[in-house]
């Protein structure tokens, strides 16, 4: 059974790039580095979830086919305590917002934009999710 969430993969063109992303613009901490045997670099950033950390896996493969992110095909999302100061500093760092603000009527209100590959990245707002049993 299951016990806690650890980490999720992906897979980026451009590591140097995509490591200053999400460092720079989406301000996670980075943690270890690691080349596979078989060539790939393995990047890992800590993402804050309460009193502690999952992470996100940044994986470059110089020999694998190019990344290419379908439409709709999955996002992360992340809390943000000011959309429209991350907005400003996104944009500033060459990423800006490509679809909303929206307001969810229920207090909540995100926007997109897009990390290097393409790779969508929700940014929220004042974050409310009903839970059911």
């Amino acid at each position: 059974m299951i016990t806690r969430f650890l980490h999720a993969r992906i897979r980026v063109n451009d590591l140097e790039k995509s490591m200053a992303f999400y460092r720079d613009v989406l301000g996670l901490k980075q943690g270890n580095l690691w080349k596979s045997p078989e060539g790939m670099t393995l990047v890992f950033f800590l993402v804050p979830v309460g009193d502690e950390t999952v992470e996100i896996e940044i994986c470059h493969e110089p020999d694998a086919p190019p990344v290419v992110v379908p439409p709709n095909f999955a996002h992360l999302a992340f809390q943000v305590e000011n959309l429209e100061a991350f907005t400003k500093f996104s944009t500033s760092k060459g990423y800006p917002i490509f679809d909303g603000p929206y307001d969810t009527g229920w207090g909540q209100i995100f926007s997109y934009l897009k990390a290097p590959d393409g790779h969508v990245i929700e940014v929220i707002e004042k974050y409310t999710h009903t839970r059911t049993a």
